[in-house]
């Protein structure tokens, strides 16, 4: 793999544009690291994006007024892929 200024990178011959989050990651640990300490900042990552994903729903939550008895109601309900003739 090799990096270029322009946040680009090739990979088997293709190329891919590169995240900001991927190239500051890339910067921080630009050596190898530790099976743990991957494993650890693995789980920094999810929890910190896990969290995000919660405030959102969160948000949502209070800003429909909805309440447990919608909840309730959705895991009642039958999902479009269970109605689905199956092959």
């Amino acid at each position: 793999m090799a990096f270029t200024r322009n946040r680009r990178f090739s990979y088997n011959s293709g190329m891919a544009e590169m995240s900001n989050i991927q190239l500051e990651l890339l910067r921080l640990y630009g050596s190898n690291v530790s099976d743990e300490t991957l494993r650890e900042v693995k789980g920094v990552l999810a929890k910190y994006f896990a969290d995000r994903a919660t405030d959102r729903m969160d948000s949502v939550w209070t800003e429909k007024d909805l309440t447990d008895e919608d909840m309730i109601a959705w895991t009642n309900e039958h999902s479009r892929s269970e109605s689905r003739p199956r092959h």
